[in-house]
């Protein structure tokens, strides 16, 4: 499920010139990536060794898991902390101000920064042994079974590192995010107080709402609602990884006794945030929800806005007795998804 919602969303965004035109839509490509990777190259060699309870893939193969799992896992809050920092100012600054801030330069440069920082706290000192130093003996105690030559991937960090690592990765990117939400909570709260005048002032009006107001108020609420939107993404992130990263800068100072079966539900509490994420887009994002629905229900034109019809997919479908069957022109999968949206197109 991971795999398919983030590549829902990669390829919403592609097709979708609307969607293609927020520039927040950017950041989310990239963090839906970063997520799919996590999914393909990092989940499923972890559920082999949970399931097996054994490591068969060698020692360098373990160090590039773990340098891929630290390096995915910290792009991720850092492309959350990119897409506050992008409300913060479409919302609480005015929108020639967020146009130059927010330009393509600027933004190329802030998704490079997601991608190259991570890299100084994943492959760097994992494979030069930094996150190591202090604490070999111990590693190679654990690395084996009792009685046994089986070896386990085992990713233990002395303190240092736990703390530049967890600092950089999360507590430096959690406080920022908070400080920009709240700003953008209080925005928030002044615009629906403006949309209440609004609505009074056009109300006790006889003449018709100017287009400059509506054009404003319409703005406010659509700025609000992302706002609302990505606070409940962020904080599903960090109820995903907070006990994590608060285990792992907690545990080399109580003499590495955290339980192994803590660490693992700890982990595998974090990777739910990577097929999580696509299914928040579809049910809090009207825009996500429509083009998923043209994407799954084969291009149905239902579902398109005129603004931005283009080619189609055939696809039939007949109604006999009450039960739609679908006719040509679809794929297996695109017909049982027609099927599913063969109901009243949502308003």
């Amino acid at each position: 499920m991971a795999i398919l919602g983030n590549l829902l969303v990669m390829v919403a965004v592609c097709r979708d010139r609307q969607l293609r035109k927020i520039k927040t839509n950017y950041f989310i490509v990239s963090l839906a990536f970063a997520d799919l990777l996590v999914s393909v190259l990092v989940m499923p060699f972890g559920a082999i060794e949970l399931v097996q309870d054994i490591w068969i893939y060698g020692e360098m193969f373990c160090l590039v898991r773990t340098s891929l799992d630290v390096l995915l896992t910290t792009a991720s809050i850092f492309h959350l902390c990119c897409i506050s920092l992008d409300r913060y100012y479409a919302i609480c600054c005015q929108p020639l101000v967020y146009r130059n801030k927010m330009t393509p330069l600027r933004i190329a440069l802030m998704l490079g920064g997601c991608w190259v920082i991570p890299m100084f706290i994943s492959f760097l000192p994992i494979m030069q042994g930094w996150n190591n130093i202090g604490i070999i003996d111990l590693i190679e105690k654990r690395k084996f079974h009792q009685n046994s030559n089986s070896t386990y991937c085992i990713f233990m960090v002395n303190k240092p590192y736990a703390i530049t690592c967890s600092v950089v990765a999360f507590y430096i990117p959690f406080l920022l995010m908070v400080l920009a939400y709240y700003r953008i909570y209080v925005t928030a709260k002044e615009h629906a107080h403006q949309i209440q005048m609004l609505q009074r002032a056009g109300a006790s009006s006889e003449s018709r709402p100017q287009p400059a107001d509506q054009h404003s108020t319409h703005r406010m609420r659509t700025e609000t609602k992302a706002a609302k939107t990505l606070c409940i993404i962020m904080g599903c992130f960090c109820l995903c990884w907070a006990p994590f990263f608060v285990t792992n800068i907690v545990d080399p100072f109580i003499d590495y006794t955290v339980p192994g079966q803590v660490w693992t539900a700890f982990l595998w509490l974090g990777y739910i945030n990577s097929g999580l994420n696509p299914f928040l887009y579809a049910f809090l994002n009207k825009s996500f929800r429509r083009a998923f629905l043209i994407i799954l229900c084969c291009d149905d034109d239902r579902y398109r806005r005129p603004s931005i019809l283009g080619q189609t997919v055939p696809c039939s479908t007949t109604t006999i007795n009450g039960s739609t069957h679908v006719l040509s022109g679809c794929s297996s999968v695109s017909s049982f998804f027609l099927l599913f949206c063969n109901r009243p197109v949502p308003v």
